[in-house]
């Protein structure tokens, strides 16, 4: 995927996403699971919002991307807040040199991004590896339900002063995939003009009996399933967060 363009635009599309309840949740199942817990890694950390966050908190925090784009946004908001935050460009399939961390955290539908479930195994297998026994892997994920009832076949807009963007979201080629082109259009003012940016992202989920049984197969103990921050879990669930400590 090419976020060349879209990291620079990330953080203001962003704005109104709920960044503290990711937060209240990691805290919710850290003092639940692993009070002592100190050493987090914020994998498919993006621009570092999650990293920074957790930093004020008072964690120490590393983060991990693969986009460089995302990486120097990331750095440069932590550099400007005083927070000194190691940030790797790794894939999350074949993390290595870092580690052990009390915690680790996929936040924000980023393992929706994975191309197949051959990748969602390589990085279970990954995240165990870089944990401490009975450390905790966090993460959340588009629900079936969302990926072809909410997304697929819709258009979504947006008009804002100094940036628009469409979105139109189609089902993928496999089961609960979903690709989404979006065009933005970002005004420069020393044109006076609108630039425009294309982009194509593509999404893929899975049942959540099939990540049960891939974090099992791991070597993980799955300690709660949970949708849209504490809800119970329904058909018309949107997200759904997996809460799995490292087994040895």
């Amino acid at each position: 995927m090419n976020y060349q363009s879209f990291a620079y635009l990330y953080d203001e599309l962003m704005d109104e996403a709920p960044y503290d309840k990711w937060v209240c949740f990691f805290q919710k199942q850290k003092e639940k699971y692993t009070p002592n817990a100190n050493n987090i890694l914020d994998l498919a950390c993006g621009t570092g919002e999650m990293s920074i966050r957790l930093s004020e908190q008072g964690y120490q925090v590393t983060g991990v991307d693969l986009s460089e784009d995302m990486l120097a946004v990331a750095n440069e908001k932590a550099m400007n807040k005083g927070y000194r935050i190691p940030f790797y460009q790794q894939n999350m399939t074949e993390l290595e040199g870092i580690g052990p961390f009390d915690i680790v955290v996929i936040f924000c539908d980023s393992l929706n991004y994975l191309a197949s479930e051959k990748e969602v195994i390589e990085t279970f297998q990954s995240v165990k590896r870089v944990l401490k026994p009975d450390g905790l892997l966090l993460f959340d994920v588009h629900s079936t339900y969302k990926i072809d009832s909410v997304y697929a076949g819709n258009t979504f807009a947006f008009n804002g002063d100094d940036i628009s963007y469409i979105w139109s979201s189609y089902k993928g080629e496999q089961p609960y995939s979903i690709e989404h082109e979006l065009s933005f259009f970002v005004f420069d003012e020393q044109t006076a003009q609108y630039d425009r940016y294309d982009e194509l992202h593509k999404q893929q989920t899975y049942t959540i009996n099939q990540y049960k049984h891939w974090l099992t197969n791991t070597g993980f103990t799955i300690q709660s399933i949970e949708a849209d921050f504490g809800e119970a879990v329904t058909d018309t669930s949107e997200r759904i967060f997996f809460t799995a400590q490292n087994r040895y």
